[in-house]
C-alpha cells in the first residue's frame, strides 16, 4: 500500500526544461529531478552554524543534506557569505535552503545559479521561528502566504530544479488548532514537505506533535517526518503513517553514524569519522564557528541504536 500511494503522487518526467552549464569539471548536461518513488528517505536537518559541507560529507549515508539557512536576499546579491554556503565540494547530496519572500530575488538569483555535482534543488523554509524573521512576515509567517508561496515554488521548478518546502504546524498555537499547515500542503504542489510537527512558539523542551503526521500524508504528498526522530522505533512510526522519509538533526550532531545505524549499513569507528572531519576542516578552509558548534556534541553518544 505504501508503494502504491507513492507512485500516486509522482510525476516520473525526470527530464527538466532546461539544460544548464556546470561549475568546476562538470560538462554541460541535465539535471536530475530528485524524486522520491518507491524509496523511504533518509535526511539530515539543516542546523546553523554546524552542518555546513564538512559534516554534511561524514553522514555518508544520509539520503538528502541540506545547507544552513540562507538568505534569499543576501544570495541575490551575491553576499560573500552566503556564496560559500551554496559552494559544494563534493557529490554529497544536498539541497539549497532559502528563506525569504521577494519572487524578484529569487528570480535574480534563478538568472545566475549554475548547479554543481551533488545539488538536488531548493528548499523553501516556512518554518523557521527565529524572531527577526518573522518581524519581516517570513519563517513561519510566512505560512499562511499561500499564494506567494506557490509562485515560488513555480519559479524553481519552472528551472528544472526540485522544490521542497520546509515548515512548522503553523506560526502559534492557534493556527495549528486551525490546521494551517495541511492548507498549505493542499495546496503547493511542492515536491516533497518537511513537517517540523512543532509551531512556530515551541522549541525543543517541548514534545513534537506526531499525531499530525496521519492527516499531512492524507493529503496524498510526499510528507518527511520531523521532530524528535531518534531511533528504529520512530523511524518504523513514520513508516506506519505512511511518511516518505524523516530528517533528523540534533541527534546526527551527536551522532554523525545515526543514519548508517538506521539503515543496518556497516558503521566506522567514530574516531575515524572524527578524524575525517578535521581534516576536511583543513581542506576546504571551514570557518572556526562551525566545529566549536559540532565538537560540543560530536561523539558524546554513538552506542549502536536498538
Amino acid at each position: 500500500m505504501f508503494n502504491i500511494l507513492l507512485k500516486t503522487k509522482i510525476n516520473f518526467n525526470t527530464k527538466p526544461k532546461k539544460t544548464l552549464q556546470l561549475q568546476q569539471h562538470i560538462k554541460r548536461t541535465e539535471i536530475p529531478i530528485y524524486f522520491m518513488a518507491n524509496k523511504f528517505y533518509y535526511m539530515l536537518a539543516p542546523l546553523d552554524d554546524m552542518t555546513e559541507s564538512c559534516f554534511r560529507t561524514i553522514c555518508k549515508d544520509a539520503d538528502l543534506t541540506f545547507t544552513g539557512l540562507i538568505s534569499l536576499e543576501s544570495l541575490s546579491k551575491k553576499n560573500i557569505s552566503s556564496m560559500e554556503k551554496i559552494k559544494f565540494y563534493d557529490a554529497t547530496p544536498c539541497t539549497i535552503q532559502i528563506i525569504g519572500q521577494r519572487e524578484e530575488s529569487l528570480k535574480k538569483v534563478l538568472s545566475w545559479f549554475s548547479p554543481t555535482k551533488g545539488f538536488k534543488g531548493f528548499n523553501l523554509n516556512v518554518g523557521c521561528p527565529d524572531p527577526n524573521f518573522i518581524r519581516q512576515g517570513m519563517g513561519c509567517a510566512m505560512l499562511k502566504r499561500i499564494s506567494k508561496i506557490k509562485r515560488m515554488v513555480g519559479l524553481i521548478k519552472d528551472h528544472g530544479y526540485t522544490a521542497s518546502i520546509k515548515m512548522r504546524l503553523g506560526l502559534n498555537g492557534y493556527e495549528k488548532d486551525k490546521k494551517a499547515y495541511l492548507n498549505l500542503i493542499n495546496q503547493i504542489d511542492a515536491d516533497f514537505f518537511v513537517v517540523h510537527a512543532r509551531h512556530g512558539k515551541q522549541n525543543y523542551s517541548d514534545k513534537a506533535d506526531w499525531t499530525t503526521f496521519p492527516d499531512c500524508v492524507s493529503t496524498g504528498k510526499n510528507i518527511v517526518a520531523n521532530g524528535d526522530i531518534k531511533k528504529k522505533e520512530d523511524v518504523d512510526k513514520m513508516k506506519e503513517f505512511g511518511c516518505c522519509g524523516v530528517m533528523i538533526g540534533r541527534e546526527a550532531v551527536i551522532n554523525p553514524l545515526i543514519f548508517s545505524q538506521l539503515k543496518d549499513l556497516p558503521v566506522e569507528p567514530i574516531d575515524n569519522v572524527i578524524n575525517k572531519y578535521k581534516r576536511l576542516l583543513k581542506e576546504r578552509n571551514t570557518p572556526d564557528r562551525y566545529s566549536k558548534n559540532i565538537f560540543k556534541f560530536l561523539g558524546n553518544d554513538c552506542k549502536t541504536l536498538g
